[in-house]
């Protein structure tokens, strides 16, 4: 809490210097919000504050291994998708400049509800795919022209091929050419694609979509990306990782339900070739993959070793990787050991 409330606090002066607001402060204490690799999430409230900062706020400040350019990548998402009537929270502020919090940070609109895994079970599929279907009807064309090459499936590949020649992981070698040798032809409309959807991501009150969150890995591709993307995590990520025990087993017979159903709903709307659906599902895998294997060699600027690394979703990934290219792909071994 500690950190919260110095990252609030370092806000709040640099927000009264921007605004010349001298009056301006926080409104009640911080809230550490669940981060993830990528950022550290704390939601304040400002007294004394001028529209639009007179609004519940999050403030996402991004972690060191990040490029500073994150922030601004993700603005632009965040308040393109806004501006289509998406409900991505709207982005106030980005700041590259560390000196104000601390670290490059992204100040936005907190919207209402909870995460969707923490709801109804039983509908959590159709709720998830009424986000994807929903983004996947925003017209690319104004991202595109705010990011241009930098949101492009050309560059995700090249991207993720760089890292992992910079972090010599060989091993994954075999599957970044496999996947440069067996792209689909680009006869499909790309979309916008989150890169990263699933349940944990997705807000819901009372049962309505009220946000879809953490958008750093935004893509425009083929609707099979994003699909791909979604079901590798509701297949693969274990679905007991952070569950007491008494909830776990109800998680792992659910798992396989829910990836189903949700891939089942989307071909109803939209269909897939399995083809396609498989190369997407290595491409997608190379980004999880690649980010283990630099923390594993502890390449410059790699996060640290994650939960997920040190589960069984690595070996997952890595066994469906190897079982659609029939390649032998591997990742050095974990730093703790084999």
């Amino acid at each position: 809490m500690a950190r919260a409330e110095e990252i609030a606090r370092r806000f709040v002066a640099h927000l009264r210097m921007m605004l010349g607001e001298p009056r301006l402060e926080l409104a009640g204490s911080p809230e550490a919000l669940t981060g993830g690799f990528d950022t550290e999430i704390v939601a304040v409230r400002l007294r004394s504050a001028p529209p639009p900062w007179a609004q519940p706020l999050v403030l996402r400040v991004l972690r060191a291994h990040h490029d500073p350019g994150m922030v601004l990548r993700e603005q632009a998402v965040h308040n393109t998708l806004a501006d289509a009537g998406y409900p991505a929270p709207r982005v106030l502020l980005a700041i590259t400049d560390p000196a104000a919090v601390g670290a490059p940070f992204l100040a936005m609109e907190r919207v209402p509800g909870g995460p969707l895994i923490d709801s109804n079970p039983l509908g959590m599929h159709q709720v998830l795919l009424d986000a994807q279907l929903r983004l996947h009807d925003v017209d690319p064309a104004p991202l595109v022209r705010a990011l241009g090459a930098a949101v492009t499936f050309d560059r995700y590949l090249a991207m993720f091929e760089e890292r992992s020649r910079r972090a010599t992981l060989i091993g994954l070698g075999p599957a970044v050419r496999w996947l440069r040798a067996r792209r689909p032809p680009a006869d499909v409309a790309p979309v916008i694609c989150h890169g990263d959807l699933h349940p944990r991501n997705v807000l819901v009150d009372g049962g309505r979509l009220t946000g879809v969150l953490d958008w750093p890995n935004t893509v425009v591709a083929e609707p099979a990306f994003d699909v791909a993307s979604t079901r590798n995590i509701l297949r693969f990520v274990p679905a007991a990782l952070a569950l007491p025990g008494p909830l776990r087993f109800l998680a792992r017979l659910g798992q396989p339900i829910l990836a189903w159903r949700y891939l089942a709903g989307y071909r109803r709307r939209r269909p897939i070739a399995a083809d396609r659906l498989a190369y997407y599902e290595v491409a997608a895998a190379m980004r999880a993959l690649v980010r283990v294997g630099e923390s594993r060699r502890r390449a410059p600027g790699a996060p640290p070793p994650g939960p997920l690394d040190r589960s069984t979703y690595t070996v997952r990934l890595l066994g469906h990787v190897t079982r659609v290219t029939g390649l032998d792909v591997t990742l050095p071994p974990p730093l703790d050991g084999p």
